[in-house]
Order: C-alpha cells, then structure tokens, then sequence
C-alpha cells in the first residue's frame, strides 16, 4: 500500500492520515463486499472516523487508533498480495494480533500477514493455516521440537493443527507412518461388555480423528492407507509394549490419560518420530481420585530440552465466537468459585 508520507496533526489535537490502495487491488478485496469490511473496522475503533474516497482512504482520531488503522490495512494488503482474500474474521483476528502486540502481550516479530499466509496443508481445494498468533507458534513448535504439547480450550485447533502437520509429514516423506490415538476414558475397562467387534466398541472415541482425517486426504485412500498400516487409529492401551519409530504420533485428549499412562505413552517415542500431544485440562473425565497426567507432566517436563509446551486460550478458538465467550464465562465461574 502506498501511504502519503505525513501523518498531520489537527488543531483539535488528533492526528490524521491517508494513503493510496494501488490500482491493481479493487476496492472491493480491501473493504469488502458492501464494505463489510470497512464496517468491521469502524466497530473496532469507534472513536475513529475513516473515510474512503476513490481508491483512497484516510483515518482521523487519536495518534494511537490512527497509526493502528494505517498498520492494519497495511497488513490486509499484504495478505492480499499473495492472492488470498480478507475475511471479517481475519480481519478481526489482525486486530487483536495488532492489540495485543501494542499492549506488550506478544511478543516476537510475527505480524498479522505472515500469521494468516502460513500454508500447512492444501487438500481437497482448501488451504489449511494457523488463524491467530498462538497457533502459529504451536505449528512452529512442532517443526521445531521432538515432542510438542498443545494444551488448550475447545475449538483452539490443537488437534486439527496437529493432523494436518502429521499429513504434511507424511506427504512430504518426513515419516512414513501417522500414529493416532485417544483414551477411551469413559468404557474404562468395560469394552467387553458393549456390543460388536473391538473396532466398533472403540469407534466413538476415535471418530474425531477420522472425521479430520477426511477432511485433509482423498476418503477414498483413508482405508488403503489404514489397510497398508501407513495410517494407524488406535486406543492408547495399544501402545503398551512399542517402540514407535520413523511415525508422526498424536495423542488426543491427553487431559484423560492416568500418569502412568502418559509415561508409559512418552516412552513409546522411537528414531526419527515426532510426538504431539493435545488436551484440555479443564475438561478432565477421569475417575474421582485419578491424577491427570497431562496436568501433571507439565511440572516432570517444563524445561527440558526438546520438548515444548504451547498453551492456548479463549483467544485461541476458530469455532463459532460465543464458544470463545463461553470458555471465558466457565474460566471466571470456576476462579470465582476457587476451582
């Protein structure tokens, strides 16, 4: 975006500034259709008044909402560029990356636009990328590190994150095997009397990670891949007695796992393998008495080499907003209630 090089101060005290879209980007990419766009950002900053004119746009208002305004539809821009479109959630998700830099609450250089532009996965004609600040770095995480635990609310992407980066390994031969597992907490050690074989008793405790899976590969090839052992959906008492080498290995719902099984599981990892293992503390369905041992491995492993912990929050979460509002509401009941 080309910007005019003055940022003027009026005598009413507050600062204006303008600048120019270039002719290559219709208007209609940068406030959007029926300036849906537009009207995202003014909610965002009632104090300001921005003007468009033509293709181009000035903001008055106070020094510090004006230098944001003028810093967000640079960022929009160069999301533009590389030919992805803006939305009102990605636009809201750039000020609240842009406030929260502002306000000292993220630190590092990552900015809005390279946030947004991560590719993980493009599958099926759709483009899987981290949505917020938080995200970005659990993905980085797990370039990074050996084993990685993202530790978060509902709706925050830790797993489906961790699937398409465990595709994008095996896609791109970093591994040759993805190993996916859950506790199946609530049968305990009662599968033996629900009905069917062993694959149907333990199906509803692994239907997320299959649903997600069809979602990043072709359906078609899921059970040639399953068949062939290349993909592996698992309970976590199968894991007992393994050494897992050469696999991208995710466990899900960790927040259910006993101590002994969360150590039985780490010791599972193998050569030239990566681990990630997502949960929920707060949502824990073990037995009354039973220690997590997500919440407890925390304390055994901060600070150890090669392992890295990556904490989401209400921030964090892509599903519809009130899941966010409700993630808060139950954070502030259970604080208040000493929980």
């Amino acid at each position: 975006m080309t910007q005019t090089p003055t940022v003027q101060t009026p005598a009413s005290g507050q600062a204006r500034a303008q600048w120019t879209v270039p002719a290559k980007h219709p208007m209609v990419t940068v406030l959007g259709s029926g300036d849906t766009l537009l009207r995202v950002i003014e909610k965002a900053f009632p104090a300001a008044d921005i003007h468009v004119r033509g293709n181009e746009i000035s903001a008055t208002g106070n020094a510090a909402d004006v230098a944001m305004i003028q810093r967000l539809f640079d960022e929009m821009m160069l999301v533009l560029r590389t030919g992805q479109p803006m939305t009102e959630d990605a636009v809201e998700r750039s000020i609240a990356m842009l406030r929260a830099s502002e306000n000292g609450g993220a630190d590092g250089p990552e900015t809005p636009a390279e946030v947004l532009t991560q590719n993980i996965l493009s599958s099926r004609g759709r483009t899987i990328r981290p949505k917020t600040l938080n995200q970005k770095r659990y993905v980085d995480a797990i370039d990074k590190h050996t084993i990685v635990f993202g530790i978060g609310p509902a709706g925050t992407g830790k797993t489906y994150l961790a699937m398409a980066k465990a595709v994008q390994a095996l896609l791109s031969k970093q591994v040759t095997r993805i190993i996916l597992t859950r506790p199946a907490v609530e049968a305990g050690e009662r599968l033996g009397f629900l009905p069917g074989t062993l694959y149907e008793k333990i199906d509803p405790y692994l239907r997320p990670l299959y649903d997600a899976l069809h979602d990043m590969l072709d359906p078609d090839s899921i059970p040639r891949l399953m068949a062939a052992g290349t993909i592996e959906v698992a309970p976590l008492a199968y894991m007992r007695g393994r050494t897992l080498n050469d696999a991208f290995i995710i466990l899900d719902e960790a927040q259910n796992t006993s101590t002994e099984q969360m150590k039985m599981f780490l010791t599972r990892l193998g050569f030239d393998s990566k681990i990630v293992i997502t949960g929920d503390i707060t949502q824990v369905d073990l037995p009354g008495g039973t220690k997590s041992g997500l919440r407890q491995v925390q304390d055994i492993l901060d600070g150890v080499d090669d392992i890295h912990f990556s904490r989401l929050t209400s921030q964090d979460v892509v599903r519809h907003k009130l899941v966010g509002r409700i993630v808060d509401a139950y954070e502030q009941y259970d604080s208040q209630n000493g929980k």
